[in-house]
């Protein structure tokens, strides 16, 4: 983590070593490709409330990702209380109107019809929590001095990507929203401006009829997504 003094570099030895043989690491890995083909985007939330501990081992997780100069540019706000939801969902569906009003633009528009998303959000209000993910576009010491952050977006996505992996792997299901613009969670989470709002997660367990749409099943083959230079 930055710090304004004691810069100097003070390697140690790698505290984690891993002694995996290479079928081993193959089966780890087909291992994991299975649980994370089972997480699913869901909009359907059951009552069933999710204990704060879990939401916060899940951040904790986040906060391990690896950041540009290891300065940790995110910030997570966890909401749980109903009033606050509520205002979350009104403002994020006062903004998807527009979007969908003629904001977005045709071809956006069709783009989202096989997901089957509308300006109305009641799973912002239904998700026992949302998480509020910001990202810290600077700095600010004790002082009052600012420095500067580096590879904010990378940073901020791969911490992401950790959390949305801790959520799953936890049992729970999630759903990234990004209403735009997102300005007004910055107030209501009392943010300050060093922090710029990039996505809401909200979290919990999904109802019994929970229904996912088909086309996100359909995922691109690996041949599509991967090269290989041996």
């Amino acid at each position: 983590m930055f710090q304004k003094e004691n810069l100097n570099y003070a390697p140690i030895p790698l505290p984690h070593r891993s002694k995996m043989s290479d079928e081993e690491m193959r089966m780890a890995a087909e291992g994991f490709l299975v649980k994370m083909s089972q997480r699913h985007t869901v909009r359907d939330y059951a009552a069933r409330t999710v204990d704060r501990a879990v939401i916060e081992r899940c951040i904790e997780t986040a906060g391990l990702a690896p950041s540009g100069a290891n300065h940790q540019p995110w910030h997570f706000v966890a909401i749980s209380d109903a009033d606050a939801k509520k205002e979350i969902r009104l403002a994020a569906e006062e903004e998807e109107n527009r979007f969908y009003s003629g904001k977005a633009g045709d071809e956006w528009i069709k783009a989202l019809e096989p997901i089957g998303t509308t300006a109305s959000k009641p799973h912002l209000e239904e998700a026992p929590w949302l998480i509020v993910i910001f990202a810290e576009r600077y700095g600010v010491f004790e002082d009052g001095a600012r420095y500067k952050n580096y590879y904010v977006s990378e940073s901020v996505g791969i911490a992401t990507g950790f959390l949305i992996t801790a959520l799953h792997i936890a049992g729970l299901v999630s759903l990234t929203h990004t209403p735009n613009p997102m300005t007004f969670l910055s107030d209501l989470c009392g943010r300050s401006a060093s922090n710029k709002p990039v996505m809401i997660l909200a979290v919990g367990h999904p109802t019994d009829c929970a229904m996912v749409p088909s086309v996100a099943k359909i995922k691109k083959p690996l041949e599509d997504i991967l090269t290989v230079m041996s």
